[in-house]
C-alpha cells in the first residue's frame, strides 16, 4: 500500500514543478514586455510603425480661384516705361505688376498697409526666403504685446510661403496664411499675396528686383488683354508644407 502513495507524491511533485516553471516562464515574459515598454519600445511581435511623413503634402493650389474676379493674376497691357522685371505697386488698387516687357506685365492681387501704414518709394530685393521665420520688430510689438517674439517658418506663419525682402527695411512682400485679406488695407506695410501667387513671383525675381511702391493716391489702370483670358499658369505647381508652426491671425500684423 506504500508504494502507489510515493508514486502519486511523486508525480504531485513533477506537477507541481512544471506548474511552477510554466509560471516563471510567463512572469518573465510579463517583465520583458513592461521593462521594453518602459524603454520606449515594444516587443517586436507587437511594433507599429508610424506613417511616413517625409514626403510633404502639397499646399492647394487654387487659391486664385477664390479670389474676386479683379484680384486674379493675369496678364495685362501696361504702357509704362519700366524695364522688363520690375515690380510695381499700386496700393490705391491693391495691386501688384511684374512688368514683362512688350507692353504687358503680370498682375496680381494684393494687401497692402492699413490706414496710416501706407508708403511710397523705391527698394529693391536684398534678400528672398522660403518659409520664412518671423521676427516681429520691436515697433510692431509695442503696438501689440501678445505678439509671440519670434514664429518659426509653416502654413501658420503670418508671412506665408515665401518673402522677399526690401532693401534694409522691414517691409517684406511676403505670402499669407489668410487670402481673404487679398484686396484690403490691412498690414503695417508690408505686401502680401496669396501662397500661391507669391510663389509664382518668387519664382521670376532675382536679388536685386527694383521695386517701386506709389503713395495710395496715384492709382495705375491697366487692362486685362482680352486675347489671353483671364488667368496665368503658375510656374510652381506644388508647394512644401513647410515646419509645422501656430497659427496666427494677421488681420492686423505685419
Amino acid at each position: 500500500m506504500t508504494q502507489p502513495v510515493t508514486g502519486d507524491r511523486s508525480l504531485s511533485r513533477r506537477t507541481a514543478s512544471l506548474i511552477a516553471g510554466v509560471a516563471l516562464v510567463l512572469v518573465a515574459l510579463g517583465l520583458t514586455a513592461a521593462h521594453a515598454q518602459s524603454l520606449g519600445y515594444a516587443p517586436a511581435e507587437q511594433q507599429t510603425f508610424p506613417p511616413d511623413d517625409t514626403a510633404a503634402p502639397a499646399v492647394a493650389q487654387d487659391e486664385d480661384a477664390l479670389l474676386p474676379d479683379r484680384l486674379r493674376r493675369t496678364i495685362v497691357n501696361y504702357d509704362r516705361r519700366e524695364a522688363p522685371g520690375t515690380i510695381i505697386i499700386d496700393t490705391g488698387n491693391t495691386y501688384l505688376y511684374y512688368v514683362l516687357g512688350g507692353g504687358r506685365a503680370l498682375r496680381y492681387g494684393v494687401g497692402v498697409g492699413r490706414e496710416g501704414f501706407t508708403w511710397s518709394g523705391v527698394q529693391t530685393i536684398t534678400r528672398k526666403a522660403e518659409w520664412p521665420d518671423w521676427h516681429p520688430p520691436a515697433q510692431m510689438i509695442a503696438r501689440q504685446p501678445y505678439l509671440p517674439r519670434f514664429m518659426a517658418g509653416g502654413p501658420g506663419n503670418p508671412l506665408g510661403a515665401r518673402a522677399m525682402y526690401l532693401g534694409s527695411s522691414e517691409y517684406r512682400i511676403h505670402g499669407t496664411n489668410d487670402p481673404t485679406t487679398i484686396g484690403k488695407f490691412v498690414s503695417s506695410g508690408c505686401i502680401r499675396l496669396t501662397n500661391e501667387d507669391v510663389a509664382d513671383l518668387f519664382s521670376r525675381v532675382q536679388l536685386g528686383t527694383k521695386v517701386v511702391v506709389l503713395p495710395k493716391s496715384a492709382s495705375l489702370q491697366a487692362r486685362a488683354m482680352p486675347d489671353r483670358g483671364q488667368r496665368v499658369a503658375p510656374r510652381v505647381t506644388s508647394l512644401p508644407s513647410g515646419r509645422q508652426a501656430m497659427s496666427l491671425p494677421v488681420a492686423a500684423v505685419n
